[in-house]
């Protein structure tokens, strides 16, 4: 049993946050979801087991404020329980909306790093302190139980000394600290040394991370923000967000259950590739092949890998995915393909008596035209007008008459 398996609380979902800031909404022309992909992507959310969501303030924009208004509503149909949090600087009109709009928490930030200092907002790190400290003194005082988030941004650029003298004033007043990697610097090895730090200075306090993908880093740092004591890890659907994004909401449950099944307990694992397949309809794009929980991760085109494949799909596929919802396997036909596949597609697929010689020979011929194969005539194309240079059979086809189907 892993050490820290109490101390994980769950992810905070932020796809209809940072996910909206992603570039892949221009890329795709959508710019930002529409109510009926919101509504869809939080009913996924929720279906799957995720109990912290994060949106926009109000003060972002009139649209955002009013979809709040009617996402609430439905949310809190789906399950009473699901928290809505409002991503709000610290500043006194961010936070009057979105306690106006009814959140159940405000995840509230501000740069603390030397760029932000001078570059940003220009104060310096005593001024910082003393804003902190009223607006947070101030929201605790006349919201005694609302929940309360604070992130120093750009956390991992901001020296330790500097956090403490942040945080030391707040820490008896809010339920969760922020360690963000705004501009994806972190590596696991920081990771770990700064949560241990934290978690020794704030034993009392909650510590959420949430890793941007600059580096590439943001799933293995998140996997080890969690080993290491994090309660709760930032997510969005693909990992969307700005940039290059941040960690991929299925992938960390899907990593974190190669750590211990008991990480992901609450979580409907099934229903993690559905939910990515609704980020697919939504934005008309297939799922990303960096995406762990996809049907690309197993979709096999070399003929060595495709044909031991057939004989047991254990050889090149390690792990269960159809715990995570990705029932089928896919091996395409093309170039690199074997002649066991095609062996295997024209008797199966397309009913012809052929022994594995003929196969070995049409595989050949087959290979020799792979140039003709373009975006206007696909691999099954070439491979059948090959055929036309052999005398092959049909297998018999079987008397189906008087067969009741069981469906």
């Amino acid at each position: 049993m892993r050490e820290n398996l109490d101390t994980f609380k769950g992810v905070i979902d932020t796809t209809l946050r940072d996910g909206q800031q992603s570039p892949l909404l221009f890329d795709t022309y959508t710019y930002r979801f529409g109510i009926e992909g919101k509504m869809a992507i939080l009913d996924g959310l929720v279906k799957l087991g995720v109990r912290n969501i994060e949106f926009f303030s109000p003060i972002v924009s009139t649209s955002e404020g009013a979809d709040f208004a009617i996402l609430k509503d439905y949310i809190k149909s789906k399950n009473p329980d699901v928290r809505l949090l409002a991503h709000c600087r610290t500043h006194p009109k961010d936070i009057e909306q979105a306690l106006t709009a009814g959140f159940d928490g405000l995840n509230l930030y501000m740069g603390m790093s030397p760029q932000s200092q001078n570059h940003n907002h220009g104060l310096g790190i005593a001024e910082i302190t003393h804003r902190v400290r009223d607006t947070v003194e101030q929201l605790r005082a006349s919201h005694p139980d609302l929940y309360i988030r604070f992130s120093g941004e750009d956390c991992f650029r901001t020296s330790l000394p500097d956090v403490y003298k942040v945080y030391d004033e707040i820490a008896d007043l809010v339920d969760t600290f922020g360690m963000p990697d705004t501009v994806g610097i972190a590596t696991p090895e920081l990771v770990r040394k700064r949560i241990r730090a934290l978690k020794r200075r704030y034993p009392g306090v909650d510590l959420e991370c949430h890793f941007h993908n600059d580096r590439g880093y943001s799933l293995i740092n998140a996997v080890t923000a969690v080993l290491n004591g994090a309660s709760y890890i930032d997510t969005s659907v693909w990992g969307l967000a700005e940039r290059s994004g941040i960690t991929s909401v299925t992938g960390l449950l899907f990593n974190l259950f190669q750590e211990d099944p008991a990480y992901c307990e609450g979580y409907n694992l099934e229903l993690c590739y559905p939910l990515n397949a609704i980020m697919g309809s939504i934005l008309n794009a297939q799922v990303p092949p960096t995406e762990p929980v996809s049907v690309t991760n197993r979709t096999h085109t070399a003929g060595v890998h495709q044909g031991a494949v057939l004989k047991n799909a254990a050889v090149y596929e390690a792990m269960d995915l159809g715990r995570f919802g990705v029932t089928k396997n896919q091996l395409l036909l093309g170039p690199l393909s074997g002649w066991n596949l095609v062996y295997y597609y024209l008797r199966e697929f397309k009913g012809y008596d052929l022994s594995k010689e003929q196969a070995q020979q049409i595989t050949t011929d087959f290979k020799m035209r792979a140039g003709e194969i373009q975006r206007n005539r696909d691999p099954e194309s070439v491979l059948m007008q090959v055929l036309e240079h052999y005398q092959l059979e049909k297998l018999p086809t079987e008397d189906t008459t008087g067969r009741i189907e069981n469906i």
